[in-house]
């Protein structure tokens, strides 16, 4: 991306870090159109006869914008407010994810709005703002009324404003005639949004950042798709959609929204996305209930679905798919420490609409809400680890410790036969707490000394109960002060009425002594 951006432009251009990022913010956009009727959103590569390069194609049928829509969709510094039925708007995630992907984009949208069909075509062009100079951020647009049997133009100044926004708009986008532009519209149908995102950026190596040519039924990112020759292990983890969706944008699409489309389709360079449910893929589910406190008086009901990858424990796969109204997150976050192999290929998916996503809807804000969520997570991948995970092949810590202990750590006075039935005892009992899925896996085996250690697994959950109840504690104290406060100011202010009151009253008294007669003597 140019260095040169005019400082309007580097909060815009630079709000998503990650192509892909602003990618699935425009799809968010057409997936809300939904509700308006929407059955699709297109996305593709298309050819800019002007210059022969490559641009990026976004194309809904959905309720589309009117002037007064597509007004509020270019201008800079605007924002629809959040709804709960929506995923994003046509506000500043639109303007921060074209201009992340293109210098220049042109919008055509068609829409009817009490009986009145209207097109209209606006242009946000860095080139045309940098090369003409403007301190200002200028956004040509034109609006058009169809209603009738013939195209009329809608003019709100002067005729000669709409001619000149309609030249600029020539000069500076891909299309060099009227009748190209109107040829947009036809491509749109009844009603809809067309968007065209051009002068797409380039990488430090002076190519695309966007490749088009590795699969035709594709986008890729060039950075994160460059391999070279890899071991069979690393050839199954990049077979792995969580390793797929860093550079293949049908692998990230596919997992993008958690629940099925009925009605509409994501149709990726003519093909459409099968959508990819992580949950199918996974064997000994178990569903798990978190009760987040929102407020003192509100809380709610998270359900958790967890399990092994159907490819564990082959995989070291692991992390959770955090999901927001819908909509992918954070994918595979892992909770586990790094280097323990606790954890595994446990791969969970859940909604949290409890807590707010970034700006740029690839994490999450740093909340209270967030740490707890995080704990609870990772209590979950200790619970389950340790009743599920013989069943993939992996050893029981516990199972661990009690052929530690058995075998080379015999009582007092045990003969060598008696050590070898010990031996052999253990092997049994290795086997069976892998082959019984009711055995728990923290099961420690008490020691010569008759002292009863506690495992990894014990201490991990013994911190974690320790720091869940200092969170409530906190929470607790946080509350109380809060209460002591307002029953001091309370109070305060009862002394202060009370004093008002005796002094209005002493007043009084005064001056009812004042009026009564002087007694003759």
């Amino acid at each position: 991306m140019p260095g040169s951006i005019p400082s309007f432009f580097i909060p815009t251009a630079t709000a998503h870090k990650w192509a892909f990022g602003a990618i699935a913010e425009l799809l968010d956009n057409a997936v809300d159109e939904v509700q308006n009727g929407a059955t699709f959103v297109r996305v593709d590569k298309i050819d800019v006869v002007k210059d022969n390069s490559p641009a990026l194609l976004f194309q809904d049928d959905g309720g589309g914008m009117d002037p007064e829509g597509m007004r509020k969709c270019m201008s800079l510094g605007y924002s629809t407010k959040k709804a709960n039925t929506t995923i994003g708007q046509y506000g500043n995630g639109f303007k921060t994810s074209t201009m992340r992907l293109g210098a220049d984009v042109i919008v055509f949208s068609r829409a009817i709005r009490a009986g009145k069909a209207t097109q209209s075509v606006g242009l946000l062009s860095y080139t045309f703002l940098r090369r003409t100079g403007q301190d200002d951020v200028i956004v040509p647009m034109i609006d058009f009324d169809i209603s009738g049997n013939w195209v009329e133009p809608i003019t709100y100044g002067s005729q000669d404003d709409w001619t000149s926004n309609l030249k600029t708009i020539l000069e500076w986008s891909p299309f060099a005639s009227k009748e190209d532009l109107m040829l947009q519209f036809e491509e749109i149908g009844a009603h809809g949004t067309r968007i065209v995102i051009y002068n797409l950026w380039l990488n430090d190596e002076g190519i695309y950042e966007l490749s088009f040519d590795d699969d035709d039924e594709d986008i890729r990112l060039r950075d994160e798709a460059a391999g070279g020759k890899s071991t069979k292990v690393q050839q199954k983890i990049q077979s792995h959609i969580s390793y797929r969706m860093r550079y293949s944008l049908r692998a990230y699409a596919s997992i993008l929204y958690l629940r099925t489309f009925t009605n509409f389709k994501i149709v990726l360079r003519g093909k459409p996305i099968q959508q990819y449910h992580i949950k199918d893929d996974l064997k000994y589910l178990e569903v798990k209930t978190y009760r987040p406190q929102i407020t003192t008086l509100n809380e709610v009901i998270v359900e958790t679905t967890i399990g092994f990858i159907k490819e564990a424990p082959d995989l070291a796969v692991t992390g959770f798919n955090l999901y927001h109204k819908n909509r992918l997150i954070r994918p595979f976050w892992k909770v586990t420490a790094d280097g323990s192999s606790k954890g595994n290929g446990v791969v969970g998916i859940l909604e949290a609409n409890f807590i707010e996503p970034a700006h740029d809807k690839q994490d999450f804000e740093r909340s209270s809400l967030f740490f707890r969520l995080e704990t609870r997570l990772k209590q979950m991948v200790n619970e389950y680890w340790k009743t599920n995970c013989h069943f993939v092949g992996y050893q029981p810590i516990g199972a661990r410790n009690l052929q530690k202990d058995q075998t080379f750590k015999p009582s007092v006075g045990v003969t060598p036969k008696d050590m070898h039935l010990d031996q052999t005892m253990a092997g049994l009992s290795a086997n069976v707490l892998q082959n019984d899925s009711r055995t728990k896996s923290s099961e420690v085996v008490m020691s010569a000394d008759n002292r009863e250690p506690m495992s990894v697994d014990e201490i991990c959950e013994e911190n974690i109960q320790l720091f869940m109840r200092c969170e409530a504690q906190v929470q607790k104290e946080t509350e109380l002060r809060q209460t002591i406060e307002n029953l001091e100011k309370e109070l305060e202010m009862a002394k202060r009425k009370s004093a008002q009151l005796a002094s209005y009253l002493e007043t009084k008294r005064k001056q009812k002594i004042m009026k009564q007669p002087t007694e003759t003597v």
